[in-house]
């Protein structure tokens, strides 16, 4: 369930007024203890079997946050060439780096393999000229499309029938078939079926398939079964129920791997479950404006820093940090962008005047990640708190930025 904070709106024992004067708005704000703790309460779920966690790092990817989370002991999962070499350049060792791209060009998939990360491949035809090149050289992981129907909104629902991703379970004769002729080492198998996913028993129906699939191949050495974990966004919204998770799916593992005839790692690669509530995102109110029908709360930002609201019609909940004890009233918080960016319509919040500041919460997940320079604006600041000092991570976009790789040509 999601907390509210207290009156004295703190991150990591810090007033966010401070850090919000400090560094100005628009503002991300990262708490590692958050972070922290979600990561331990995902170990101590399933600390009945031989666990790894792959922090997916693209639900943010600041190379000081997958340092943190390599401390803590994180593998990473990537999706991106580029990500691998964040990773690399973040100290993770290449083995604790699984690569897992979607419509990627071959080449890509040979880059990665030269760095020496696992690969885990959702295409047959790229399976298929994989194993033309490495034949078991080199071994691979593959994704499994599993068909079930499942996440918060349809453009994160990724494991359906009609779902881009992954090799469909009806195509496992064909996979297998491919894997004998060319000699393909299968170490492990994949699956992922969206992101926030409440229901437990949808982890357990797709770990069934998955089981089933891993059969086929006698050299595995791990089964993800990649995340999805929904968290609280509204207050008194609930969540997936990790510690009944990992009991039930660490009885169901421990059996598979009895009946498999040895110990397999399990793993999981939570981005938005280890990340979401550690960040805030701030923002200063630049005026109101009233219409016959609604008080708008304008903000010094927009859907160019902030776009789930307007993407997915997520809802982050927002607090007046300057007016924490004021009378609530009803606004439609707007960016400044000159599209119809609303945050939230006729949300109740404290009192808001001309000044004041708001944080957006659950901004620690694919938001700073999805921000763009539209209508030319700078991207905001990022800040990380840890161990009671708040630190710059990324420094706030100047104009300079905007222009850096563009090229004048001679008029």
């Amino acid at each position: 369930m999601l907390e509210l904070r207290n009156k004295h709106f703190e991150i990591g024992g810090i007033p966010a007024l401070d850090i919000c004067q400090e560094f100005d708005t628009p503002l991300y704000v990262y708490d590692t203890a958050k972070m922290e703790a979600q990561y331990k309460r995902i170990t101590k779920a399933f600390k009945g079997s031989k666990l790894k966690i792959n922090y997916a790092c693209k639900a943010l990817t600041n190379i000081n946050v997958l340092r943190f989370f390599k401390s803590l002991g994180a593998g990473l999962d990537t999706v991106s060439i580029q990500e691998v070499q964040l990773g690399l350049k973040a100290g993770f060792e290449a083995g604790d780096i699984i690569y897992t791209p979607n419509g990627v060009s071959f080449d890509e998939i040979v880059k990665a393999v030269d760095l020496g990360v696992r690969i885990n491949i959702d295409n047959l035809s790229i399976l298929e000229r994989f194993g033309a090149r490495y034949g078991n050289s080199y071994p691979v992981c593959v994704r499994m499309n599993p068909h079930i129907m499942a996440g918060g909104n349809s453009k994160i629902s990724v494991g359906h029938i009609d779902s881009k991703f992954g090799i469909s379970i009806h195509q496992r004769r064909h996979l297998e078939r491919l894997v004998k002729s060319l000699d393909i080492k299968v170490e492990g198998v994949h699956m992922h079926t969206g992101s926030d996913i409440l229901d437990v028993d949808t982890f357990l129906k797709g770990a069934e398939l998955l089981f089933d699939v891993a059969h086929d191949f006698k050299d595995l050495q791990y089964i993800d079964f990649g995340s999805g974990f929904k968290v609280p966004y509204k207050p008194g919204d609930i969540a997936t129920d990790i510690e009944e998770l990992g009991s039930k799916m660490t009885k169901m593992f421990n059996d598979f791997c009895a009946e498999y005839g040895r110990e397999l790692e399990i793993e999981f690669e939570p981005g938005k479950f280890l990340v979401s509530e550690s960040g805030t995102f701030f923002c200063k109110v630049n005026g109101l404006k009233q219409t016959t029908a609604t008080v708008f709360a304008q903000v010094d930002t927009g859907m160019n820093h902030l776009i789930r609201p307007m993407f997915y019609d997520a809802y982050h909940h927002i607090e007046n940090v300057s007016n924490p004890e004021g009378h609530k009233r009803v606004y439609s918080v707007v960016g400044y962008i000159c599209e119809t960016d609303t945050f939230a319509n006729d949300r109740q919040i404290t009192e808001v005047k001309e000044g004041d500041v708001l944080g957006f919460r659950n901004a620690g997940a694919y938001c700073f990640t999805m921000a763009n320079n539209y209508n030319s604006r700078f991207k905001p600041a990022e800040v990380l708190v840890h161990k009671g000092k708040a630190q710059l991570i990324t420094r706030r976009q100047n104009l300079e930025d905007l222009t850096a790789n563009q090229v004048e040509i001679d008029w």
